[in-house]
């Protein structure tokens, strides 16, 4: 019996040239030595860049975060290094999997303890539609008790959907105006559901 190979025997030189990426700065005047622009645009590329997400993970969706968060999808390369458990000091609540009725003021009450501003993603179909569960005791949505940003598809969803959806909050936190929050729409929004 043949002893098996243990290291690499046609090993390959690593480079970093083409590995490294840089984000493009907003919109501006530019001149020797001075750089001008719109304060949303400067903030707006520091808050998508350093998003803290919540994860509210109830069922298999939660785990599909988990290979998300490992080393071969690694989430921490969008600038979520940091994933906390704490509200106060998370930003973007992820809720992946089934809500039941009674969880619902749990996840309201999760939801109003984050501070401004904050966003939220509806991982999976059960935190997005209800999925398979057709039932009293399942919330069929969680838009039915917070406002939701993002819903990411699938039952549950592969890393790379998951992923995907982190992009697509990242663009709409980019373009965030700073005086969004205090806007009537968005205060009719957060009345809608009861909050102030």
């Amino acid at each position: 019996m043949s002893r098996p190979v243990r290291f690499n025997i046609h090993p390959k030189e690593a480079t970093t040239a083409d590995a490294l990426g840089y984000a493009n700065m907003p919109e501006g005047y530019s001149g020797e030595g001075f750089f001008t622009t719109q304060l949303s645009n400067v903030v707006g590329l520091a808050r998508k860049n350093s998003l803290w997400p919540l994860p509210f993970a109830t069922s298999c969706c939660g785990i599909e975060f988990m290979g998300t968060m490992g080393s071969h999808y690694d989430l921490a390369r969008f600038g979520a290094e940091r994933v906390g458990f704490s509200p106060r000091q998370c930003d973007l609540l992820m809720v992946m999997g089934t809500i039941a009725k009674k969880m619902a003021p749990v996840l309201r009450q999760v939801y109003l303890q984050m501070a401004e501003p904050r966003w939220v993603i509806a991982v999976g179909a059960c935190a997005s539609s209800g999925g398979i569960f057709d039932t009293y005791s399942v919330l069929q949505g969680i838009d039915q008790v917070i406002p939701v940003d993002v819903y990411v598809p699938g039952c549950p969803p592969r890393p790379e959907a998951i992923l995907d959806g982190f992009m697509k909050i990242q663009e709409l936190v980019g373009k965030e105006s700073i005086r969004r929050r205090n806007s009537d729409e968005y205060k009719t929004l957060l009345s809608g559901y009861g909050i102030q």
